[in-house]
């Protein structure tokens, strides 16, 4: 009987789109480096850390033993002989019961299940590793998962504009296929209100330097974020840095204050008005109107809560969203009916 004990390290927090997908959530570093985005309660309470290349090896060596081990039950097994199932887990916790109390296992079992297709490498901001690290650790995930066919990360911006293009280029050939990045807004003064650390025109050279070097780009950005006075500024800048970069996707993440962030309070103190879902609607035409791009715009959380006259989902929560410039009309015809039939207000 196999007498490693097993552990690695899993994080918090990923995309929806990562979960969705049932991916290998991978720890390259902890936390976030920059950490004082107003709206943002994630993080606050922790430092970041960089991860040591060894211990990222090591994490991924153990995921792979424990495919290994399961693979190794499951061909053992008459029944669903090959295939790894719940029994085959069973079997593994009773050898190694350290697993019944290792968050990561549900999320590496589900990876396994499903077809190991996807990777997510935590937290916030790895890309802010030296690039030599970056590209060994993405190697060896690479070479312990040969199936793994997507892996993405959170990016800032920022980092991404510091980074040579050569060194863009070498992080992509060796694996990392998609960036995830909170644009949030285009508009620069809101964008300085908020503490983002970067401005319209950082987001604009770190898009286009992301695409230029082969990733597919995800940004992320915030309908409601300018409030009742700041929505139209929000939305005609925002869409112009879209357009500007032209990412494979743009992600709609509704603001909502959230307790003990900066913005909470200062909604609090009434310094900052927010939007119905009316007027909430009425920022997002905008926003789409202006919108000249060819990406997928996706409403794929839960906060993208509108709905039409029957009660339904104003858009689909579906990952790939809406395929510009093709859907465009279909989603403003969409928009224009929900702010006519009164059920938003």
């Amino acid at each position: 009987m196999n007498k490693e004990v097993y552990n690695f390290e899993t994080g918090m927090y990923r995309p929806p789109s990562e979960g969705g997908s049932s991916s290998l959530l991978v720890r390259f570093t902890r936390n976030c480096p920059w950490n004082r985005c107003a709206f943002c309660a994630m993080y606050k309470t922790e430092k970041f850390q960089i991860r040591p290349v060894s211990e990222i090896r090591a994490d991924i060596d153990q995921m792979a033993s424990i495919r290994d081990e399961l693979e190794e039950i499951s061909e053992k097994a008459w029944i669903n002989k090959g295939k790894i199932t719940r029994s085959g887990a069973g079997e593994l916790i009773r050898r190694h019961p350290e697993l019944q109390y290792l968050p990561g296992f549900p999320m590496l079992f589900e990876f396994l299940v499903s077809g190991g297709k996807t990777a997510f490498l935590q937290d916030g901001n790895s890309i802010i590793m030296k690039t030599p690290d970056l590209v060994e650790a993405l190697h060896h995930l690479r070479a312990s998962f040969p199936a793994i066919s997507r892996v993405t990360t959170y990016a800032r911006s920022r980092t991404i504009a510091q980074k040579k293009q050569a060194e863009l280029l070498a992080i992509r050939e060796a694996g990392l296929d998609r960036l995830h990045v909170g644009l949030e807004t285009g508009d620069d003064q809101l964008l300085s209100a908020i503490n983002k650390g970067v401005s319209a025109e950082d987001h604009v050279k770190a898009g286009r330097k992301a695409v230029k070097a082969g990733f597919q780009l995800s940004e992320y950005w915030m309908p409601g974020l300018g409030g009742k006075d700041g929505w139209e500024n929000h939305a005609k800048r925002t869409a112009s840095v879209l357009n500007a970069i032209n990412p494979h996707y743009i992600r709609s993440r509704p603001f909502r204050p959230i307790p003990s962030t900066p913005l909470h309070e200062a909604c609090n103190r009434g310094e900052m008005a927010l939007q119905t879902e009316k007027e909430q609607l009425r920022e997002l035409r905008l926003t789409i109107d202006e919108l000249d791009v060819t990406s997928r715009v996706c409403f794929d959380h839960a906060g993208n809560a509108w709905r039409d006259s029957a009660g339904r989902l104003l858009f689909t929560h579906d990952y790939e969203g809406y395929r510009f410039p093709d859907e465009k009309p279909r989603l403003l015809e969409r928009i224009d009916r929900a702010l006519a039939d009164g059920r938003n207000r």
